[in-house]
């Protein structure tokens, strides 16, 4: 293997580590986050307990339309096919040929 290849090979595998743990450190503030207490407690300053939050409003989901899981399994499927035959094109298209002998 060429000395510049190797060295190509190891840029390329130490940039997606690079990447991969950017999208760590991206992910993990919101990973971590918490609510914050209150400032003083539960009590306030006259010893008596802070009131309740009103309750969160009720929301209803509505679905309407949208695609069935059956379909999104179906696509993906699909384009994994069309990865994996797209990489035996390009395998078969990068190969050398033995080169003839001279005669």
């Amino acid at each position: 293997m060429n000395r510049i290849q190797r060295i190509r090979r190891a840029v390329v595998t130490l940039a997606g580590l690079a990447c991969a743990w950017l999208g760590l450190a991206a992910a993990a503030p919101a990973a971590f986050a918490m609510k914050a207490p209150l400032p003083g407690g539960a009590a306030t300053g006259s010893g008596s307990l802070a009131p309740a939050p009103p309750p969160p409003p009720v929301t209803h989901t509505v679905i309407v339309g949208g695609m069935p899981g059956w379909q999104i399994a179906l696509i993906a499927a699909g384009a994994a096919l069309l990865a994996a035959a797209l990489a035996v094109l390009m395998d078969r298209a990068t190969r050398r040929k033995p080169a003839a002998a001279a005669a």
